[in-house]
């Protein structure tokens, strides 16, 4: 840990590394060079939906970089055939173009750059706690952190207030959240602040860094509707919510929404940098005549893409998307009951195995951003690896997503160990 604070850049933008280097993980399991064995409640970077060192990306990972891990951009391998084909499968018509790229943010780059192409605009509309990346697109996109002292962003990005039932902003006669006068009046200032040249709105169906705030049923319909009448397309980055992890293989299925545009990535990979765009054949052709350009140096290798084909594979033949659904009833079932037992528990939400649990000030004074911070600690000391979302007022709300293959018993000790947690820090 000296050589690492002598010689590494601070990334996060909140504090240190954690304590401890990691030696290796496997399944749900990560475990440090002393030997220190913690269960993993992130899925690494709420990416590993199969669990570290899975058998058979490892076996292909061997195989794969044997035979032919990386070509030139124009050039094409059978992985990512393969891949293109059948990710297409698992979404719903008009979906059937994709291109493979490495991180969230490149395809929130790609889809914004497309869109802004395709309508011939450049304005772009989000959550005002969004978090789409940190290149120059996605950033201007991402309301949740990263804004401060970096300079102007570019012009002709605009927020939308989150529809955050916990946090009512704008009520009815009961006190609920209002959302659909919420979104109305949202458009109304973007409409007054708009030049007339409106491109995309690019949202997650569940906002995980904003605290996992699931949208509303029929907000998301009533959004593409807002988007459709003023010739905007609508992106849905789907990086943590997608393939399985919310019980569906897409969290848009709920909503019956079928985006303009899909951006995959962190769960496509398991772990791995991999990520997708994927767009109609209308869209795409309209792009393309339109000359679009979106290299990168790892566009559509086949290493990665090897690396896909196998957890489609896993997916469907496990059916994860049904694991997930047994496995966040009984996650959910294990936090509602701490919630029964911790007054400091204020909200707990989310769906499947992307769980959000929200503290709220104790009665001793301490803050929800102090408790949290404290549980995470103390969580971690007891052997359990726990995520806090970093935004400010917001630093005691927990996103809970083990891997799909965990196990009940897994769930189970870690809801165990949340609850000595709390019960050792809050009372």
């Amino acid at each position: 840990m000296d050589d690492a604070a002598r010689n590494l850049v601070r990334y996060s933008g909140h504090g240190d590394f954690s304590d401890g280097i990691i030696e290796r993980a496997t399944g749900s399991t990560v475990v440090t060079e002393d030997g220190k064995e913690l269960l993993d409640f992130t899925s690494g970077q709420m990416s590993a939906i199969l669990g570290h060192s899975h058998p058979e990306i490892v076996a292909t990972v061997r195989e794969q970089v044997g035979r032919l891990d990386h070509l030139y951009s124009g050039m094409l391998s059978r992985p990512v055939v393969d891949l293109a084909q059948r990710i297409v499968r698992t979404v719903p018509d008009p979906l059937d173009k994709a291109m493979f790229l490495s991180t969230g943010a490149e395809a929130n780059e790609a889809a914004l750059r497309m869109a802004k192409l395709v309508t011939g605009g450049h304005e772009v509309v989000s959550f005002a706690r969004s978090w789409h990346g940190m290149t120059q697109a996605a950033a201007n996109a991402t309301y949740v952190a990263g804004r401060t002292g970096y300079g102007p962003g570019a012009p002709g990005n605009f927020a939308l207030p989150v529809p955050d039932p916990f946090r009512p902003d704008i009520v009815d006669a009961e006190g609920n959240l209002d959302w659909r006068r919420q979104l109305d009046l949202g458009f109304d200032l973007i409409d007054a602040q708009s030049v007339g040249a409106l491109a995309a709105c690019l949202v997650e169906p569940i906002l995980s860094s904003g605290g996992v705030v699931d949208l509303p049923p029929g907000y998301l319909a009533a959004l593409r509707d807002k988007c459709h009448e003023r010739g905007m397309l609508l992106i849905l980055d789907e990086a943590q919510t997608g393939l399985c992890r919310t019980g569906d293989w897409y969290a848009f299925e709920r909503d019956g929404v079928v985006p303009d545009i899909l951006t995959l990535s962190k769960t496509l990979g398991a772990g791995l940098p991999l990520a997708a765009v994927l767009t109609s054949a209308e869209i795409e052709q309209r792009a393309h005549d339109r000359g679009f350009l979106f290299f990168t140096t790892h566009v559509n290798d086949p290493l990665p893409a090897a690396v896909g084909n196998v957890v489609l594979d896993v997916l469907s033949r496990d059916r994860l998307d049904q694991r997930a659904r047994q496995l966040g009833d009984r996650l959910r079932g294990g936090l509602d009951d701490l919630a029964g037992s911790h007054p400091v528990i204020g909200d707990v939400r989310g769906r499947g195995l992307l769980v959000g649990l929200e503290l709220v000030a104790a009665s001793d004074g301490a803050g929800a951003d102090e408790l949290g911070a404290a549980v995470t600690r103390r969580c971690a000391e007891l052997g359990l690896h726990m995520n806090i979302v970093q935004l400010p007022g917001m630093g005691g709300t927990f996103r809970i997503a083990p891997a799909l293959t965990a196990t009940e018993e897994e769930i189970d000790r870690g809801v165990a160990i949340l609850g000595t947690a709390l019960g050792e820090v809050a009372g």
